[in-house]
């Protein structure tokens, strides 16, 4: 009876260390999810994890730190481990803000009804294009991969993140050029756009130049998107795949 208490008590600690990514970050929050499933399906996942991990979990010492110290040390590991996800998504909504911007689709925002927030419509498609990767591919076995590794690097109860800045440093750089990248096609063809316009307003001054750029920019942006967006799979694929690599090297 003891043991199947400390059993249930580590499952409980151990799902605080997957509950951050599925509440948090994305592509997770881009799903409707009710609370209560991301909940269970945490629970359901740390028994996983337990249960094929004795030694590192509930047969350990965990509870000589304290129920309290430990469930916070699993939390700050939990979002260590969905920091990589969340920053290379962040990457991508801040290149759809950046077309938006330039294509003059700044003032129409999509709120998004799972985190009831306004997101880029251009980022929002970019979001949903790696979300439909990551799930189309090795992406949810990879994220049980890293927890199955967390916790036999990471013991329960022995939380102690140490990874180096420099790792995170450098994929932040990486995730945003490539987030960039994915977006240049589109960023190229508003620049000529803006370039003929800027050509046309000095032959033709009479010309509604601010109106005449808002629609030729919002066509552009229209033609040149699905090519962009159907020609990145690779470099989704590739942003996905570094994220769930630099996960382990944050912890």
């Amino acid at each position: 009876m003891e043991d199947l208490a400390q059993k249930a008590i580590a499952i409980l600690l151990v799902s605080l260390r997957i509950a951050p990514t599925l509440a948090f970050a994305s592509p997770f929050t881009l799903m409707r999810v009710p609370t209560a499933v991301r909940v269970l399906l945490a629970i359901a996942l740390a028994a996983w994890l337990v249960s094929s991990h004795p030694l590192q979990s509930w047969q350990g010492d965990f509870q000589s730190r304290g129920v309290f110290l430990t469930a916070i040390g699993e939390l700050f590991l939990g979002i260590a481990l969905s920091l990589s996800l969340q920053l290379a998504f962040a990457a991508l909504l801040t290149a759809g803000r950046t077309i938006d911007v330039q294509a003059g689709f700044g003032m129409a925002m999509l709120i998004d009804p799972a985190t009831r927030t306004q997101l880029p419509i251009v980022g929002t498609l970019f979001a949903y294009g790696a979300g439909a990767v990551f799930f189309a591919t090795n992406g949810p076995a990879d994220l049980l991969a890293i927890w199955s590794e967390s916790l036999e690097r990471v013991p329960l109860g022995s939380t102690a993140i140490g990874g180096d800045i420099t790792i995170l440093s450098g994929y932040i750089s990486a995730v945003f050029v490539m987030a960039f990248g994915l977006g240049g096609l589109i960023i190229l063809a508003l620049f000529l756009a803006d370039l003929a316009i800027a050509f046309m307003s000095r032959t033709l001054p009479q010309m509604n130049v601010m109106l005449l750029g808002f629609q030729v920019k919002a066509m552009a942006t229209l033609a040149v998107l699905p090519v962009a967006i159907s020609l990145s799979g690779a470099l989704f694929l590739h942003m996905l795949r570094y994220a769930l690599e630099t996960a382990p090297r944050l912890i």
